[in-house]
C-alpha cells in the first residue's frame, strides 16, 4: 500500500476491472445495441464490395493497357486487320469484367462506387477508342461504347425435361461523360505515339490525318474550358503537348521531308520530341 493510500486516499480501480465492470452492465439486447449491430453489417458489406471494385478496376487497366500495346504493332506488320480482330478478343474479355462490375451495382447507387472503378473505365475507354481511331479514323461516341456494355444474363441451368426457371436478365453498364472525357483525352498520347511510328515506317499519311483528328478533339474541350469537370481541365496541357508534336512532325515532313531519309525520320522526330519536354520542363 502506498503512503497516499495510507493517509486515506482512495485506492485506484485497475483499468482492467473497469473495462470489465462497463462490459458487463451493457445491455448487448436494447434497441441502440442492435442498431449499431445493423449499421456494422452495412458498412462491412459497403467495404466488402468497394474492394472487389476496386480488384475488377486493376484488371480491366491491365488487360486495356495490353490491347493498346497491340494496337500499336499495326504500324509495323502487314495485316492490321488481323491485328485489330486480336485486339476485339481481348476487349471482349475485358467487357467480361465490366460486366461482373455491373452485377456489383445491381439495386446500388453508382456514384457511391464511382471512384473505386473509374480509372478502370478511363482505360477501357481509351483503348476502345484507340481501337475504333484504327479502323474508322473517327473519333467513337458515348452511345456506341454504351451499347456494347448491355450484357444478358441467361437463368440457371435446370434438369433435363424441365422449362428454365425464370426469364433472361439484362445489366447494363453505363460510362458516365467525365469518364469518357477523360478517356479520349487520354487516347491523344497513343495517338501521337502512333504517329511517330507511323514515320519511322514509311507511312507519311498517318500523320497528316492524326494531327487534323487531334485538333478537332482539342476544338472540343477548349469549348467545355473550366465550365467542366475540373480532371478534363487538367487532362487539357496534356493534350494541348500531344497535339504540338504532331504538328510538328508535320511540319518536318512537309518542309524537311525531302532532305531526310526515311529511314532517319523516326529518329529525328524522338530527338525532337525529347528537346520539346526538355523545354517545357524548363519552363
Amino acid at each position: 500500500m502506498s503512503k497516499r493510500e495510507g493517509e486515506g486516499y482512495p485506492r485506484r480501480m485497475k483499468t482492467s476491472q473497469k473495462t470489465d465492470d462497463r462490459d458487463t452492465g451493457a445491455n448487448l439486447t436494447s434497441p441502440v445495441m442492435a442498431a449499431f449491430k445493423v449499421f456494422q453489417q452495412e458498412l462491412d458489406t459497403k467495404h466488402d464490395k468497394h474492394e472487389r471494385l476496386v480488384k475488377l478496376s486493376r484488371d480491366i487497366t491491365i488487360e486495356s493497357k495490353r490491347t493498346i500495346f497491340l494496337l500499336h504493332r499495326v504500324t509495323s506488320v502487314p495485316d492490321v486487320e488481323e491485328v485489330l480482330t486480336e485486339a476485339d478478343l481481348k476487349l471482349d474479355g475485358v467487357r467480361l469484367n465490366i460486366r461482373m462490375i455491373a452485377e456489383e451495382l445491381r439495386g446500388e447507387d453508382l456514384h457511391q462506387f464511382h471512384r473505386a472503378f473509374t480509372p478502370g473505365i478511363q482505360e477501357y475507354v481509351e483503348a476502345v477508342s484507340f481501337h475504333h481511331f484504327i479502323r474508322h479514323r473517327t473519333l467513337i461516341s458515348l452511345e456506341e461504347i454504351n451499347t456494347k456494355l448491355v450484357f444478358v444474363k441467361e437463368p440457371e441451368d435446370t434438369p433435363e425435361g424441365q422449362q428454365p426457371m425464370g426469364t433472361p436478365q439484362v445489366l447494363t453498364f453505363q460510362v458516365t461523360p467525365t469518364d469518357y472525357l477523360l478517356g479520349v483525352a487520354d487516347l491523344t498520347g497513343e495517338l501521337m505515339r502512333m504517329c511517330i511510328s507511323s514515320v519511322g515506317n514509311g507511312d507519311m499519311d498517318t500523320p497528316f490525318q492524326v494531327s487534323m483528328f487531334l485538333r478537332q478533339i482539342h476544338d472540343g474541350f477548349s469549348y467545355i474550358g473550366n465550365t467542366g469537370p475540373y480532371e478534363v481541365s487538367k487532362k487539357l496541357h496534356t493534350l494541348r503537348q500531344s497535339l504540338s508534336k504532331v504538328e510538328d512532325a508535320c511540319y518536318t515532313l512537309k518542309v524537311r521531308g525531302s532532305e531526310i531519309p526515311k529511314h532517319m525520320l523516326a529518329d529525328v522526330f524522338s530527338s525532337r520530341t525529347a528537346m520539346m519536354d526538355q523545354d517545357e520542363g524548363m519552363a
